[in-house]
């Protein structure tokens, strides 16, 4: 009988560990530094290449970066299993991720939040689905969300705290955070500031000069990159980030973003609209380090301004 319990609690520690190899924390530590220290004799790049691949735990969470500040009572486990918790979705990139926040190029044409019509097919729903394969409980948290039909980085918490963290301290972390966008016409400048008021009409956000007392101060920076075909590639820099910023402020300035119907754009050559969040730099809001995540522009996008005529 005491035979018979002893088997049944051993068969899911066996598996448990050929799913795993797992280290205790005892003392403060970085990550980079423990496994070294726990994986005699092997190398810096093969630890890299652990974290690279996703092979590497922290309390059941994938960490990829190489000075997670360890502590005391924590579990590093080493899947044995190649692609254990494999990412893969047509319509969300995973460029980054550690314990506390995920850094995601997403496609147009997908919400980044879920609503109350639209809950399933989000970035966030994905998000959640693919945190709880860890564990059930886990679950994404927003920070900041870019407009269903724009394209680029961004990024999500894993927990409440540092949610908190960053959007409480949105300008003092994030250093840099840039666009590039196709607008119609010929740029009459090479630099220029956009400023303005900004006020949510729900189907469309207006724009003023002056302050109504109902709209939100808004700068956006630009700058002309090439102006070819009737078009203009521009690269933005939000001082703030309000809902539509960047459209609205383009259309104040008589060249709407390309396939934005919306705010005044009367072509869409390229089937979408033309901007996407190429860049985004932030102090990690745990550890301090600077995280700098840069795409490149997308190719339709350069197709368009090379086009003959």
């Amino acid at each position: 009988m005491a035979e018979g319990k002893k088997n049944k609690t051993d068969k899911p520690i066996a598996r448990a560990a050929a799913k795993y190899t797992i280290y205790n924390v005892n003392q403060p530590a970085e990550l980079m530094e423990f496994l070294m220290q726990k994986m005699a004799g092997i190398s810096r790049n093969k630890v890299k290449a652990l974290l690279t691949n996703r092979a590497v735990l922290v309390d059941n969470t994938i960490t990829t970066q190489y000075n997670f500040p360890l502590k005391p009572g924590m579990k590093v486990q080493i899947s044995r299993s190649k692609n254990n918790r494999e990412f893969k979705n047509p319509m969300l990139k995973l460029v980054y991720e550690d314990a506390y926040l995920i850094v995601v190029e997403k496609k147009e044409g997908l919400l980044s939040v879920s609503t109350d019509h639209q809950k399933e097919r989000t970035a966030q729903h994905i998000l959640n689905d693919y945190v709880k394969r860890s564990h059930r409980n886990n679950r994404i948290f927003v920070v900041h969300r870019l407009d269903r039909e724009t394209s680029g980085l961004m990024m999500y918490a894993k927990d409440e705290m540092t949610q908190h963290t960053l959007r409480d301290n949105w300008h003092d972390i994030v250093t840099d955070r840039r666009y590039v966008a196709i607008v119609s016409g010929d740029m009459e400048r090479d630099f220029g500031t956009v400023e303005s008021w900004l006020t949510d009409r729900k189907l469309y956000v207006s724009s003023s000069p002056v302050d109504d007392g109902q709209g939100k101060y808004s700068v956006t920076h630009y700058k002309t990159i090439k102006r070819a075909n009737g078009y203009s590639l521009l690269e933005l820099d939000l001082e703030t980030g309000r809902k539509n910023q960047i459209r609205v402020h383009m259309s104040d300035l008589g060249h709407p973003v390309v396939g934005d119907e919306r705010y005044g754009s009367d072509s869409n050559p390229l089937g979408r609209l033309a901007l996407h969040a190429f860049k985004l730099c932030f102090h990690h809001p745990v550890t301090g380090e600077l995280m700098e995540f840069e795409t490149p522009y997308p190719a339709t996008f350069k197709n368009l301004m090379l086009r003959k005529g």
